[in-house]
Formats: structure tokens, C-alpha cells, sequence
């Protein structure tokens, strides 16, 4: 029973998982590409090229595929099935706080790295949907979906894309300096207001305004 069950569980995640990559792929890397350039912080003229993110993403995929072997451990019933009760519990609502925030950014969501960030030309800032509870909800939901699906999967894939997304920190950053440069006051208002990856169980009271000046 527990294997049929895992088999499922796996099975439903893996069809899930690559929609959603079709649809990052799709919305940051194709259309996102193709839209005028506004700001640009970093090397990202050299980096978020349609090429350079082609081929990135080919190279990325083809690590995956080859690293799709199990680790080097089992175990017991008990221990499955907290993993798979936990695994899902994180890979499947990751996924969808992820799916969440890319349709919630729009065309806003183009491709960013950690040595670049570039803007759209009229970039606007968003502020609602999950961008309400925290600053930055795509890369936490990917951080979250990741380690759902090292307890789901236990294989080398998924530990390489768990280590991996732990560079989502610096890009988070880099799109903070061309936001905060892009917007200035309006952006350390919403920065003081949100936190970038916590919620915080009382959420601030947004009356529209900006703080006073010191």
C-alpha cells in the first residue's frame, strides 16, 4: 500500500513539476526576453541574453536528468511515511506559491540571476497577492517546493536543486538593489512594511501612505 502510494504521489509530482518549469521557462526566459530592457544592475546585459538563458537552461536540465539517481540510503516504513506525508506537505503548496506569485508579477517576471538583474521599460512594483505577505514569494516557494521534493524523491536531482536554490538569496538581493534604485521611496516603504521571506503572524497596516521623513 505505502508503495503504491509513493509511486502515485511521485508520479502526480513529477507532472506538476515540469508544468510548472514549461511555465517559468515559457514566462521568464521567452516572453520575459523579449520585452524592452529597462534598469540593469550587475552583468546582466551578458547574462539574461536569450542565448546565455537558453543555454543555461539546457545545461541546468541536463544536469538534472543525469543526477536522477537515488541516494545512498533507506528507509524504514515509519520514517517513509513522515517523508512522504512531509515531502508532499512542502513540494505541492511550494509549487503553487510559486505558480501564485508568477501569475500574480505578470509581465513584470522576466529572468534575473545572481549577476544580473534587469528591469521591464515602465517596470511597475508589485505589491499585492502573495507579494502582500513577503517580498520575495516565488523564490521561497521554489526553496520550499525543493525540499518537499528531496523528502519525496531522495535522489541526487533533487539535493543538487535543494543546494542549488540556496543561491535564490543573492539573486533576491540583486533584484532588491534595481528595485530599491528604480523605485526609491516607494520601495523602502513597502521593504520596512513586508519581510523578505517570513510572514510575520501580524501583518503591518497599509494605509497607502508613505512614512513621514525623518
Amino acid at each position: 500500500m505505502l508503495d503504491t502510494l509513493e509511486r502515485g504521489v511521485r508520479r502526480v509530482g513529477v507532472m506538476v513539476g515540469l508544468t510548472t518549469l514549461a511555465i517559468a521557462l515559457w514566462q521568464a526566459v521567452w516572453r520575459g526576453s523579449r520585452r524592452p530592457v529597462g534598469r540593469t544592475t550587475g552583468a546582466a546585459t551578458r547574462t539574461l541574453c536569450l542565448p546565455m538563458l537558453s543555454l543555461a537552461s539546457a545545461l541546468w536540465l541536463g544536469l538534472c536528468a543525469l543526477l536522477w539517481r537515488p541516494l545512498p540510503m533507506k528507509l524504514g516504513k515509519a520514517a517513509r511515511v513522515v517523508a512522504l506525508m512531509g515531502g508532499t506537505l512542502l513540494y505541492f503548496p511550494g509549487l503553487a506559491l510559486y505558480l501564485w506569485g508568477a501569475r500574480t508579477l505578470g509581465e513584470m517576471y522576466r529572468a534575473a540571476s545572481g549577476f544580473g538583474v534587469q528591469l521591464n521599460v515602465g517596470h511597475r512594483l508589485i505589491t499585492h497577492g502573495p507579494f502582500v505577505w513577503v517580498r520575495h514569494p516565488l523564490y521561497l516557494g521554489l526553496q520550499i517546493a525543493a525540499m518537499g521534493g528531496l523528502l519525496l524523491y531522495r535522489n541526487w536531482t533533487l539535493a543538487f536543486v535543494a543546494v542549488n536554490f540556496m543561491g535564490l538569496f543573492l539573486r533576491a538581493c540583486r533584484e532588491e538593489e534595481a528595485l530599491q534604485a528604480e523605485f526609491g521611496e516607494e520601495w523602502r516603504a513597502y521593504a520596512q512594511r513586508v519581510p523578505a521571506w517570513v510572514p510575520r503572524l501580524r501583518r503591518r497596516h497599509d494605509t497607502g501612505r508613505l512614512p513621514p521623513a525623518d
